[in-house]
């Protein structure tokens, strides 16, 4: 795509105004109804502005580009000098990195005389995004943007996330604590509790009631660099069950910290505890206080700070830039446009879109420039990661800019969600380029509607499809997440922390990245109880067994003749000779493979609105899911869900019933608990182990298959007999309340 630059440089020997006998210059760039002004200067006639506006090819709506000189005066602007070019003419083509040198050109009056003092030095070409001045030019796409200190709002932006390690605390036990009523009855109940930053961590009450309490007890927490926190830990006493009693205090700098990246265990050490009284009102340290406290303290290199849900992870390495291996190959993405982008806003009475894009991968978020008042926005942005795990994703979300004019967000004010897409790399094939649209979906408690969609470019290079395909050897996460396993909960509350501390960090970046625009790329949202999703999991279970049992219903209901006659006959083979059955089966599946291969998908999956039951979700099931936690919604409300939720238990309870008595049935043969059963098990397993014993194997393998192969016409629509003995097996269902 091309662009027109005009760019700005300064000016030289401007006449002053007659009136003031100064001059406060500022240039107008005008092209069609595109209007640009540099910032203005006063006092001076040399002025130097430096700036660098394009105009995308798509808004070039005239053949004259206007560059006018003003004084900026209290009541109106006086004329200074001006340019015309006639854009018919040849204008240069630069390809970078070619730079073009601006040259001075001498201003003219309205008439086009050069009749008026001075000179403006000036650079006019033809390029594209990548000229190395694009990124600071102001785009004909925003031109709504007025100054110069808003600029940042809509220009392209990358944010480099912190690199966040985990901080493994290992409580072991304190002696000889001093509560203030050494008598006290019962003895002191004890707990430590640890503080960094916003996260707050606490062990659990000593059973000793002792004061010399121990716990051997893990705290972990989630640390980003630069390590400029104080790592804060009480020993506490639960005098009461609405009061604490702090007996000893201790805090040490992260970066006195070590650093582990194994599973071998850190040195504990004893550190001496710090109790706080009152003198004359305020807290001074106690002085010789003798209580100490062992732990173990160390950053845990070795793992991967989960900051989003593993299914949709874009970084899976170990923290420790030790442990990294080198990347595979390298990502590149191109954000082209967006069509038919529904109105998110209201602005001077017209329904209007300020559309931008955000791509996450690994630690690299990038967000295109903004372009404005516009249903059909086009970027035209080229993005590169490094890979270093085929098996992760990359998320584009597309978003409504609250604020193109720039300044602080109104309060309440959020960038709108327009839609997102999610593409898996490994579903990518080596060196292709995959140029596609992707539907945009908005789902929130009004339903599931479409926002428009979104081109994208995309290329997977490897550097080396070996190393690729070892990747598919190795464990998904570093070793230590199998080797020192932490706990699902515990996994939860850690991720949870992690993105509040990217969160943060991005909402203190300049420009900043709302929380709003975060939670949707990490979304925050997945781990939620939601109705849809239950039902969603619970289908796509179903539907796995329904493609094993349709298949194999076909085939023993002879639905194709031919296909069932074939099995018979790979049947009897592979019965005669068992030594074909291995080499059969990964035969078969290999031929199968192959044959769908034609079938392969041509473009990265697509949003399965279907597969979502996003059309069929009610109106409340929605307002539950989008909720927020704890719940915003009136006692009455709450109370009709949580009878849902206790209908709902009652299908799950009576299904796991249903496995429970099953089972039950299979034991109760050789319990006696229905004598006349058993009796018949007994006589049964008798004159089988007699028949199976005179009878070959092969025979009896034949026998069964044949006899579950069987056509249509030999079967009956009752249950089998030994299906019925089964079911008037007692169970344990009689004895329960």
């Amino acid at each position: 795509m091309e662009y027109l630059y005009v760019r700005v440089v300064k000016a030289r020997d401007l006449p002053t105004n007659e009136l003031t006998g100064s001059l406060d210059p500022y240039v107008e760039v005008r092209l069609g109804d595109n209007t640009y002004k540099t910032r203005h200067f006063e006092k001076t006639s040399n002025p130097e502005w430096n700036q660098t506006f394009a105009f995308s090819q798509d808004r070039i709506q005239a053949s004259v580009l206007e560059v006018t000189v003003k004084d900026k005066y209290i009541s109106n602007d006086d004329f200074v000098g001006r340019l015309m070019f006639d854009l018919c003419c040849e204008i240069p083509k630069m390809v970078p990195p070619e730079n073009l040198v601006p040259q001075w050109y001498r201003l003219k009056d309205r008439s086009g005389s050069s009749k008026v003092n001075g000179e403006l030095l000036l650079a006019l070409w033809m390029g594209a995004p990548a000229d190395e001045t694009f990124p600071e030019a102001w785009h004909s796409d925003a031109f709504a943007v007025s100054s110069a200190d808003v600029l940042a709002n809509v220009r392209s932006k990358v944010y480099l996330l912190p690199k966040l390690w985990y901080l493994r605390v290992n409580v072991i036990e304190v002696q000889d604590l001093t509560p203030s009523d050494m008598y006290r009855i019962p003895l002191p109940q004890v707990f430590v509790k640890a503080i960094l930053g916003i996260q707050t961590c606490c062990t659990k009450v000593s059973t000793g009631m002792t004061i010399n309490p121990f716990w051997n007890e893990d705290l972990m927490f989630v640390a980003a660099e630069p390590f400029d926190q104080l790592l804060i830990l009480t020993v506490e006493d639960k005098v009461s069950p609405n009061k604490d009693e702090v007996l000893g205090r201790f805090a040490i700098p992260l970066s006195y910290v070590d650093m582990r990246l194994d599973e071998k265990p850190v040195t504990c050490k004893w550190y001496e505890l710090e109790k706080q009284v009152k003198v004359d009102g305020e807290k001074k340290k106690k002085v010789g206080f003798a209580s100490k406290i062992l732990m173990r303290i160390c950053l845990e290199g070795g793992y991967h700070v989960l900051d989003e849900s593993t299914c949709y992870s874009s970084d899976l390495r170990p923290t420790a830039k030790q442990l990294c291996k080198s990347s595979i190959g390298v990502l590149e993405l191109g954000i082209l446009n967006a069509q038919g982008l529904k109105p998110m806003k209201r602005q001077d009475g017209q329904e209007t879109t300020d559309a931008y894009c955000v791509a996450k991968y690994g630690q690299k978020w990038v967000g295109t420039r903004t372009i404005t008042d516009s249903l059909s926005p086009t970027w035209n942005e080229h993005y590169t990661w490094e890979v270093f795990d085929p098996c992760t994703v990359i998320t584009i979300g597309v978003f409504d800019n609250c604020r193109p004019q720039g300044g602080d967000k109104s309060e309440g004010a959020k960038d709108s969600r327009i839609g997102k897409v999610r593409i898996r790399l490994s579903t990518l094939e080596t060196g292709r380029v995959y140029t596609h649209s992707y539907p945009l979906m908005l789902f929130d408690t009004t339903g599931l509607r479409k926002t428009g969609e979104i081109c994208l470019t995309m290329r997977f290079i490897c550097s080396s499809s070996l190393n690729m395909t070892y990747m598919y050897s190795q464990p998904l996460l570093p070793k230590m997440h199998y080797l020192r396993r932490l706990a699902q909960k515990r996994v939860d509350d850690l991720r949870h922390h992690a993105q509040q501390i990217v969160i943060m960090r991005l909402s203190r970046a300049d420009p900043s990245l709302g929380k709003e625009v975060v939670e949707y790329m990490f979304d925050e949202e997945y781990s939620l109880w939601s109705i849809r999703k239950s039902r969603v999991n619970i289908f796509r279970l179903m539907g796995i067994l329904e493609a094993v049992a349709k298949r194999f219903d076909q085939i023993c209901n002879w639905r194709n003749p031919i296909t069932t006659f074939l099995i018979h006959i790979m049947f009897i083979i592979l019965v005669l000779n068992p030594n074909l059955i291995l080499p059969a089966f990964f035969l078969s599946l290999s031929v199968i493979s192959l044959w769908n291969y034609k079938w392969r998908p041509v473009h990265p999956s697509l949003t399965d609105t279907s597969l979502s039951c996003a059309d069929t979700a009610l109106k409340d099931e929605l307002s539950e899911e989008f909720d927020s936690f704890p719940t915003s919604f009136s006692s009455g409300i709450v109370s009709m869900r949580y009878d849902r939720l206790r209908m709902i238990a009652g299908r799950i309870q009576t299904v796991v019933g249903d496995w429970a008595t099953q089972g039950e049935r299979l034991l109760s043969l050789r319990s006696w608990r229905d004598p006349r059963a058993t009796a018949v098990l007994v006589i049964f397993c008798l004159v089988a182990a007699i028949v199976v014993y005179i009878t070959p194997f092969q025979v009896l393998v034949l026998f069964t298959g044949f006899y579950t192969l069987r056509h249509p016409w030999l079967r009956f629509k009752l249950p089998s007999m030994p299906l019925n003995f089964f079911q008037r097996l007692p169970t344990r269902r009689d004895c329960m309340l």
